[in-house]
């Protein structure tokens, strides 16, 4: 079983692209720390370390992906590729 490095989703309950990204990294077996940014705290969280107000945000390790899923997905893959091919 690969091994992964940390992801943490901030998504928000209605988020379309959320619901689709977390069902990805499951059907892919990736854990990861789920964060709602409805929550003001999280929401002010997720700004302070990524710079951006948008659902869903991805953080890998130190790198940071935001936009659609569909957006997001190569990137995502590419960076979990060292675990997966490990």
């Amino acid at each position: 079983m690969p091994s992964y490095p940390p992801v943490v989703l901030y998504t928000t309950p209605t988020c379309p692209d959320c619901h689709a990204l977390k069902a990805w990294l499951n059907w892919l077996g990736v854990p990861f720390e789920e964060r709602d940014l409805a929550d003001p705290a999280i929401m002010a969280e997720a700004k302070a370390r990524t710079g951006v107000r948008v659902a869903p945000i991805t953080v890998i390790g130190d790198q940071v992906f935001y936009g659609t899923f569909q957006s997001q997905k190569p990137r995502i893959t590419e960076a979990l590729a060292p675990a997966t091919m490990g």
